[in-house]
Order: C-alpha cells, then structure tokens, then sequence
C-alpha cells in the first residue's frame, strides 16, 4: 500500500510538472507587438557645427514588441524597440537652416513584479542600446555634418496598469530608460572628417561615456484602447540626449505626440487576439 502511494505521488508530480513547464512554453509564445506614428517639436544644439541651438519639427517611427521569456522562473520579459526620428530646424532667428535625424535600437530584459491580479505590473531591468544618425548644417561649407554613432547598456524601468471605466477596457504605461556605460564617437575640437578618414590623423574619436559626460533620458507614456476589433495606442515620447566629449556639447531634445496600434499574436498557431491571459501575457 505505501509503494503504491509513493507511486501514485510520483505520477502527480510528473504531471503537474509537465503541465507547469507546458504552461510556461505557452507564455513565451505570446508576443505584444505595436507600431506608432508621431509628429512634436525638437531642439537641436551641437558645438562641432554651430554655437546656436536650432529648433523645429519632428517626426518619429516606433516599432516595440514584446514578449515573456523562460528566465528566473518565466518572470523576465524582453522587449525590443525600434525607433527613427528626423527633424527640420532653424536657428532663432531664421536664418539658417540644420537637418537631424537618429536611429534607435534597443533591448531590455524586464524581471515583473505582478501585483492586484496582474492588473498592475512593475519591470526593472539592463538594456542594451545602440544609435547612429547625423546632423546637417547647410550654412557650413567646411564642415557641414556631424556623424552620431553611440551605444551602451542602461537600465530600464516601466508600469503597466490595467482598469476599466464603465466596463471598457483601458492600458496604461510609463517607461523611462537610462544609459549608464557606453561608448561614442566624437571628432576632436576643430579637427575635420577629412583628417580622420582620409589623412588618417584621427585622434580619441571613440570614447568611454556614463552620466558625467552622457546625461541622457528616454521616456515613454502610452494609452491602450480597443476600437471593435482593433487596439489602439496613443502616447507621448519624450528624448533627451546629451553629450560632452572632446570639448564639444551637443544635445537633441524631442517632444513628440504618437498615435498607432497594437497586435496581440499566438505565435505557434498564428492567432491575432485582442486580449491575452493576464498570467501570460508580456505587456
């Protein structure tokens, strides 16, 4: 009789075993995916082309998904983000004219915190983030653009809120990211792409960077919504990036508003689904 309970204990714990690690493969095959449009203002300064600072027009490209992954327990979710911006600006007094434009990539590794049956959900955690663009002045001749190739790791934290009002359904998130130790290119003061690519005189044009001398923010407000049978998002984009390398400061401030939509897939079979398992999904 007690080989036989031992037996049957074994066989339950085999199961549910099973079930758990199935359950766990099922969460990871849920991905939030959403794609988001945008138009705000920008302030562009950097040192290297122009003692002024340019202000103008933005508009911006996001692309994010999301999804769990089996880490610590099927607790960590990864994120992707993927962003392009391009601005037109002029100087105060109308003068003169500069172009802007960056491309960012990002991924982040948030452990959550899940509270008030997953309705409120807390992420921390590193990100890697990378960034390439160029700033064009056409009043210089000389030197008329400054290359911007930088990148690092950073933390990274949101929170996610879900409720209702009267019964429909709403999403809220905040998301703030901070680049800690990186590396970026810089010319040195005075000194030109010429003589860095083609006389080969370069000097320290790739540098160490953290807070002291790269004070930068990325945030993020968003407002999920469904429509039928579509999610739709809002938000509000807010980028400060800073730089003080090589005796040249630059910084370009973004304020952008977003509107866009929201994809909820089931990867395996392929299934569009407007609302997932609070247990299992990422977002």
């Amino acid at each position: 009789m007690k080989q036989k309970l031992i037996t049957l204990f074994i066989a339950l714990g085999t199961v549910f075993s099973l079930y758990a690690q199935e359950d766990s493969l099922r969460a990871t095959r849920y991905v939030m995916r959403s794609t988001m449009v945008g138009v705000g203002h920008s302030n562009v300064f950097d040192t290297y082309l122009s003692p002024l600072e340019y202000s103008g027009t933005e508009v911006r490209f996001t692309h994010e998904s999301m999804r769990m992954t089996r880490m610590l327990g099927g607790n960590v979710s990864g994120q992707s983000l993927f962003q392009i911006n391009a601005s037109y600006n002029k100087n105060i007094s109308q003068t003169a004219e500069m172009y802007a434009g960056l491309v960012n990539w990002s991924y982040a590794l948030h452990y959550q915190f899940r509270m008030n049956d997953d309705k409120l959900k807390i992420l921390v955690g590193p990100m890697f983030d990378l960034n390439g663009g160029v700033v064009y002045n056409l009043r210089n001749s000389n030197n008329p653009a400054q290359a911007k190739a930088y990148g690092g790791l950073g933390a990274s934290g949101m929170v996610i809120y879900k409720f209702h009002i009267a019964r429909y359904p709403l999403t809220v998130r905040y998301q703030a990211s901070l680049p800690l130790l990186g590396v970026m290119f810089s010319p040195e003061y005075g000194e030109s792409y010429y003589e860095i690519f083609s006389l080969g005189n370069g000097g320290r044009n790739v540098l160490f960077t953290s807070l002291h001398n790269n004070p930068s923010l990325r945030q993020m407000v968003t407002l999920d919504f469904p429509i039928r049978n579509v999610v739709m998002r809002v938000g509000y984009v807010c980028d400060i990036q800073q730089a003080k390398v090589n005796n040249l400061k630059s910084h370009t401030y973004s304020h952008d508003f977003m509107i866009g939509f929201v994809r909820n897939l089931y990867l395996l079979r392929g299934k569009k689904r407007i609302s997932m398992p609070l247990k299992v999904t990422p977002f």
